[in-house]
């Protein structure tokens, strides 16, 4: 049997007819950048999120950078942030001048809140929590702690589309949000594609200007900006795409706790902890074993496609060896990448195949006691 990790063409012959009648529409139109898919998109986004303000983009890691850039963060400032996560989290502190500062994981693979006020400087002007794998950080006392120390919270919500803590999605708790819509994602485009959610107009006017060479209206350039603009197709895609996710996010979490209840008594397997009050969107289901690189061999034969989200802990890249952090700070980090593989997970996977997967594991181990 085969098992993929992710299956994108399932889903786009699920919607092809809307998808490609929309993609003529575009083409039809000639309206490729700017115009008014990409703003229908924004106006359908920030409805159902429940916030004000949203600026299309290129793409997640452009969110990034524009937010942080936009909030002020530059030369001689320090970010806080995770050391899990892909390095668009990082690379876009270190492309304003700041310096970015990581501190460990919790269990829920997200940055470990009582570590965040060790880290905190006189320099430090922001934090950048990572809803990793569609997981919910503590966003209540991250919160509390930028309001202490008066910093801006710039959530990643690259992996968590309408993830939830206490009832509310993440995303609208911080003074900005970043998003991916990169094809894989549990909204995806068929391209690169991002945005900015925001409740604060001011800011929304700045990253919109600055995303557009610096100007809101055409020739005015009131600042030196970059190009950062979401095009017409992957927008009106994306439209169509949005009043599904709901429903695929919620078969992303049953398919999770099929896993869950499947794997649960393999003692060797550590499943996926839910952070209490939350709703967890499944953009990975990420599980540890101590025998990672053995099992993903075993699987690959069976025909199960893995993945690992990611192989080192950021602090420990090269490209942040100039900041020498000590191994000591991020021991959760580093435990769980030697760990972590991700298991198929997409909206359209069906049960027998989930148990496939789970059946190759138990064999695997079966295997190990002979």
């Amino acid at each position: 049997m085969k098992v993929k990790f992710a299956d994108l063409k399932t889903q786009y012959l699920s919607l092809k007819s809307e998808i490609d009648s929309a993609v003529l529409g575009v083409i039809d139109e000639l309206a490729f950048v700017g115009g008014k898919y990409p703003k229908k998109f924004e106006e359908e986004f920030k409805a159902l999120y429940k916030v004000t303000e949203c600026v299309s983009v290129a793409n997640g890691t452009d969110a990034i950078y524009i937010a942080l850039k936009m909030l002020g963060i530059g030369i001689g400032d320090e970010v806080i942030t995770t050391a899990s996560s892909w390095i668009s989290t990082s690379e876009t502190i270190s492309q304003t001048g700041a310096t970015p500062v990581f501190v460990d994981i919790d269990d829920y693979y997200t940055i470990d809140s009582n570590k965040i006020e060790a880290a905190i400087t006189k320099k430090t002007k922001a934090i950048i929590p990572v809803h990793l794998y569609g997981q919910a950080a503590d966003m209540d006392k991250i919160m509390k702690i930028a309001s202490t120390y008066n910093l801006f919270v710039v959530e990643d919500c690259a992996q968590s589309h309408f993830s939830m803590l206490n009832g509310k999605y993440v995303g609208s708790f911080g003074n900005a949000s970043t998003f991916s819509f990169y094809p894989g994602k549990n909204l995806g485009a068929y391209g690169d594609a991002g945005c900015i959610l925001t409740n604060d107009n001011d800011l929304s006017n700045k990253c919109r200007m600055f995303a557009n060479h610096g100007a809101l209206k055409k020739h005015e350039h009131k600042i030196e900006g970059i190009n950062s603009r979401l095009d017409g197709i992957q927008a009106a895609i994306l439209s169509v795409k949005l009043p599904h996710l709901n429903s695929w996010n919620q078969k992303r979490n049953n398919n999770a706790m099929i896993y869950n209840s499947l794997l649960k008594d393999i003692d060797s397997v550590q499943i996926p902890k839910i952070r209490e009050n939350s709703f967890h969107t499944f953009h990975l289901y990420v599980i540890r074993v101590k025998e990672r690189n053995e099992l993903v061999s075993y699987l690959n034969s069976k025909g199960v496609e893995t993945a690992i989200h990611y192989p080192n802990p950021l602090p420990l890249l090269p490209a942040y060896a100039y900041l020498n952090t000590d191994p000591g700070l991020i021991p959760n980090s580093i435990k769980h990448h030697e760990e972590i593989i991700s298991l198929p997970m997409y909206p359209e996977l069906d049960s027998e195949s989930i148990s496939y997967v789970v059946n190759c594991i138990k064999e695997f181990y079966k295997s190990k006691l002979k």
